[in-house]
């Protein structure tokens, strides 16, 4: 790629060496075997299993936990290139290896027992046991606190009963991360072992959107865990909402990527696409979308690096990443939407990625907390009001 489409405002010298060198090492891991299948993939709506010990092996899963549960220890900004160069393969990718790292292994390491992270979390983080993250419900997305799934006493154990949607991992998941109320009404989290009898993943075919993600509807019919199930250290919605702040720092620069790569993709074939007599590269309509492409990407990556920053100082606050979730999935919906132009007709086909990184984004800009409710929560933070 053209150094100034990739780094225009020179972010890369702020990188350190590991940082620059973990960024290489998973986008050629990308440019090799995702980014030649990745349109194919996409239409067919599968995702490469086949991958995912190749994901554990370059380190993508858990990466900023300690060595002793299989983390790498890296620094936050590390682990947020790491979802760059996914996300730059395609969003669902990105997506796979958020799921397994910022939701059910962080869940696991921020409010397991000790013998919960030594069961799960190195097997998780080589890639041998995948995990998903159900709190979404039919009736309760943007509310988590209207969960209508329950964890009853039951025995020297609890019964849960309750459907979740919108689970990415679903159909691939060992392990469930699943939230319910208890008898008490407190919400608390449990690993369900998805071969638990009652437990039923059934996979979303209807998507138009993150084709190449797995994604599923959770039904938990009276299923029974014992009481080393549960994640001790989790109490109330503020313990799944803290998993989603790893979560979303990771889309934050995941979105960078996919913004990146329909620059490129955009430069590329303005230079070779002869119109005229000239590429259309040479047209002032042409130069000034690429640059309106280029100022937005710039601002995108601004904002991940110093949240980077934030995150590595131990400073960050959750409204922080709420903005630069917000912003930078929206700013990446432009751009990539911006780069289907400039492809005109040919804008439309898989056989380039804006398209698909534009139907991804939609998602994208969706999960985990859609523009509004980011906008209240730093709405909120600002002015001290509650508008939910």
């Amino acid at each position: 790629m053209n150094n100034l489409v990739e780094d225009f405002f020179g972010t890369d010298l702020e990188l350190s060496g590991d940082e620059t060198q973990v960024r290489e090492m998973v986008r050629h891991f990308v440019e090799d075997k995702v980014a030649p299948y990745a349109g194919e993939w996409w239409q067919q709506g599968v995702f490469p299993r086949e991958l995912i010990g190749e994901l554990g092996a370059l380190g993508v899963f858990g990466p900023t936990l300690p060595e002793q549960y299989g983390g790498s220890g890296v620094t936050g900004i590390a682990y947020g290139l790491m979802m760059q160069e996914l996300e730059r393969g395609d969003s669902g990718l990105r997506s796979f290896a958020s799921v397994q790292s910022g939701l059910a292994m962080y869940a696991i390491y921020r409010y397991g027992s000790e013998s919960q992270k030594r069961q799960y979390l190195p097997k998780m983080a080589r890639g041998e046991v995948i995990g998903c993250f159900g709190l979404t419900e039919p009736d309760a997305g943007s509310d988590p606190g209207s969960m209508r799934t329950t964890a009853k006493r039951a025995g020297a154990g609890y019964r849960i009963r309750g459907t979740k949607r919108w689970i990415t991992n679903g159909n691939l998941a060992h392990i469930a991360i699943i939230w319910a109320k208890d008898d008490t009404g407190v919400i608390r989290g449990f690993i369900v072992p998805t071969d638990t009898p009652g437990f039923t993943a059934r996979e979303i075919h209807t998507k138009a959107s993150m084709r190449m993600s797995v994604t599923s509807e959770l039904y938990l019919d009276e299923v029974e865990v014992g009481e080393d199930a549960l994640l001790v250290g989790s109490k109330g919605l503020g313990a799944p909402l803290g998993c989603l702040t790893q979560a979303r720092f990771g889309i934050a620069f995941g979105t960078v990527g996919a913004a990146l790569d329909c620059v490129q993709q955009a430069q590329a074939y303005a230079k070779t696409r002869i119109a005229f007599g000239r590429p259309i590269a040479a047209t002032q309509m042409v130069q000034e979308r690429i640059v309106d492409m280029m100022s937005e990407v710039v601002s995108m990556q601004l904002k991940a690096l110093q949240l980077g920053r934030l995150y590595d100082r131990g400073a960050l606050r959750y409204p922080q990443v709420s903005m630069a979730k917000r912003d930078n999935a929206r700013g990446a919906l432009r751009v990539a939407r911006m780069a289907r132009e400039v492809l005109g007709g040919n804008g439309i086909s898989t056989d380039y990625s804006p398209i698909r990184h534009l139907a991804n984004l939609e998602t994208v800009d969706t999960y985990e907390g859609t523009y509004e409710v980011h906008t209240l929560i730093i709405g909120r933070d600002i002015l001290g009001e509650n508008a939910f």
